[in-house]
């Protein structure tokens, strides 16, 4: 099975909380790339779990308006900026317990992005995360662990 992780789009810096702030108009477009290189490498999403912070909620729902499927949508507290990959791993690991999905999209924020792709691989390599970038983990359900195969941005799709 496939787990993605990906970074939110870019965002606007003011905001009245960190958790209100907005994708700009760069961070809409970056999502909507995304979205054109998830098609043309075939991936189907089965799940897409979000933090609940307004840039995050954004740049799931342009990939969803770009994809133009049904894809279950989940809100989960705990995977914000300040989130423990830990735990984010263990919740991953429960849901594929009772579940079969293949392939699953987490939107999130930096640091824990990054702290989450080397939580969940082999490697515990902890790349950084331009914004709107994707890591692919191929993800064994046995193991409990993954292989970091790809890390793609929305610089890299344009060439």
């Amino acid at each position: 099975m496939n787990l993605f992780i990906m970074r939110h789009g870019d965002a606007v810096l003011q905001a009245s909380s960190d958790a209100q702030r907005e994708l700009s108009e760069l961070g809409i477009l970056e999502a909507k790339v995304m979205a054109k290189w998830l098609k043309i490498e075939n991936q189907a999403i089965d799940l897409i779990l979000v933090s609940p912070y307004i840039r995050a909620q954004q740049t799931a729902k342009a990939l969803l308006d770009e994809l133009q499927v049904e894809i279950a949508l989940e809100t989960i507290s705990f995977i914000t900026p300040e989130g423990n990959a830990k735990d984010v791993h263990d919740y991953i690991d429960g849901l594929l317990a009772s579940s079969s999905y293949q392939n699953i999209l987490i939107v999130s924020h930096m640091p824990l992005v990054c702290y989450l792709t080397a939580e969940l691989t082999a490697e515990s390599h902890c790349p950084l995360f331009q914004t709107a970038s994707i890591a692919k983990i191929e993800y064994d359900t046995q193991m409990m662990s993954g292989s970091l195969t790809k890390m793609v941005s929305p610089d890299d799709f344009a060439r």
